[in-house]
């Protein structure tokens, strides 16, 4: 459907030396060789005669149907624009072949498939008749459309690796344990958790690159490189004992090798021995303090059991919820404000038991009074605490969303608009949205490709032009004032 822009030949300097006493036998052979497929068409466009060539007999069968019929009614609608520019271009030139223009139109074939031909027109004597000259690039459309899966194969790779990325990543995290991932040779660290950085002590760019030993005592590193060695040698090793430099803290250090992309990697454990450390101490006396800004936040939070049962929750929540401060929402179901129905905790809790944490969900929050606002909701689930439960943050975002303002017949301009609808709209209306979207932009492309012309418009969507003026005002597409251009 592209323009393939106009060709500048090269034409012989003296054919009337060489090509003189060529007779028409000759001459149609040589079209015959030269292009896949060949049509003589007369002053009106009316294909008169056709030539494929003998490869191209064998892939397309018999056209011969083709002959005596307008060569505009054997292309698809939307390449008819494109004949129509091609024999107006060259009855204005008169005749002459330089600057000719080609153009790729697809013709309809049996079986719902289509044929691409890139055509270029070529004048035949004075009397008006015309030789379209075409290449079959059904070999190209193939190619494309194989490069076209390949790349949507590599995009699908590409997006499971970085799921895969992102539960390692998860995981990696989320652990209690201090894991540190080192070279197997140099002992450079390649990567460490949250826990690793805050046992170590840390900053965060100070550990990565530097070796592992040196986070050790001098006591503990002849005894470390004994263990690394065997890991190395035999793919694990029993546990050891070993002192960091920051503190002496005792730890348990255990060593295990795995290979990725050929490079031997040391995933390194380091475990804590004896009771509790003053680190442990230090967050506990810091609990109270967490407790208070979490009631000072000006975002709702709100602690439930595993079934969405409120256990507790923040000023801010019960403020949004705008109930009467003798109401408590201790005891009572999420779901009662939750949502349009019971669906979307249904769909939180769903989602928190499978993957333990979810980020930025969209939904609504109703009132006490009804009024739904929009939110966004990051949870987190905790279930091998004292007591089970889970963790809701709820922001307020109605002042980010645009207004609705539907009785204006303004459109979602993009599918992430409308995906963005779903549990503020029923299924109907956000059906409904797509429907008019779709609607709206086929009649835009008609218009552009008719260069505004309505009644070839309405003809290419198969509308009466009153349903076509109808729908112009329905959208406001254009000015409707004005005078259509027919």
């Amino acid at each position: 459907m592209q323009n393939l822009g106009t060709s500048t030949d090269q034409l012989f300097e003296t054919p009337q030396l060489y090509f003189a006493d060529l007779d028409a036998q000759v001459m149609a052979s040589v079209v015959a060789a030269a292009a896949d497929l060949a049509l003589v068409l007369d002053s009106q466009g009316v294909i008169r005669d056709l030539s494929l060539s003998s490869g191209q007999a064998h892939e397309l069968g018999d056209l011969r149907s083709w002959v005596g019929r307008r060569w505009i009614d054997t292309v698809t609608v939307e390449s008819r624009p494109k004949i129509s520019s091609m024999l107006a271009g060259a009855a204005a030139e008169g005749g002459t072949p330089a600057g000719r223009v080609e153009r790729q139109v697809n013709h309809p074939l049996a079986g719902g498939q289509e044929l691409p031909v890139s055509y270029s027109l070529v004048p035949m004597g004075h009397q008006g008749r015309l030789l379209a000259l075409g290449r079959n690039l059904s070999a190209v459309a193939a190619v494309q459309q194989r490069l076209v899966d390949a790349q949507q194969s590599m995009e699908r790779d590409y997006l499971r690796l970085r799921h895969t990325e992102a539960r390692y990543r998860l995981l990696f995290e989320a652990v209690d344990e201090s894991l540190l991932v080192v070279d197997a040779v140099s002992l450079t660290v390649f990567e460490y958790n949250a826990a690793a950085a805050r046992l170590l002590g840390e900053p965060s760019k100070r550990i990565l690159g530097r070796s592992v030993i040196e986070f050790l005592t001098v006591e503990s590193q002849a005894g470390a490189y004994a263990m690394f060695s065997q890991a190395r040698s035999a793919g694990r090793a029993d546990e050891l004992s070993v002192q960091l430099i920051n503190g002496g803290t005792e730890l348990k250090l255990a060593a295990s090798l795995f290979k990725q992309d050929s490079t031997s990697l040391l995933l390194l454990r380091l475990l804590q021995q004896g009771p509790a450390t003053s680190q442990g101490a230090t967050a506990a006396a810091e609990a109270p303090s967490l407790l208070s800004v979490v009631s000072a936040m000006p975002d709702a939070f709100v602690l439930t059991d595993m079934q969405g049962r409120i256990l507790s929750a923040n000023p801010a929540f019960v403020e949004m919820l705008q109930l009467p401060g003798n109401e408590s929402v201790v005891g009572q179901s999420l779901d009662r404000w939750l949502g349009r129905s019971s669906v979307d905790l249904n769909v939180l809790i769903s989602n928190l038991r499978q993957h333990g944490v979810l980020r930025l969900f969209p939904t609504t929050l109703r009132s006490g009074y009804g009024e739904p606002g929009a939110i966004e909701i990051s949870a987190v689930s905790v279930p091998d605490g004292p007591r089970p439960c889970l963790g809701f943050s709820i922001r307020d975002v109605t002042r980010r969303l645009p207004a609705d303002n539907r009785a204006s017949r303004q459109l979602p301009r993009s599918a992430d608009q409308l995906t963005g609808l779903v549990g503020r709209l029923p299924l109907k209306d956000i059906v409904g949205e797509t429907t008019d979207l779709i609607e709206r932009l086929c009649i835009e492309a008609a218009l552009e490709l008719t260069r505004d012309n309505r009644a070839s418009a309405a003809e290419m969507l198969g509308l009466s032009r009153q349903s076509l003026y109808v729908k112009l005002r329905r959208y406001g597409i254009q000015d409707m004032g004005a005078e259509p251009n027919d």
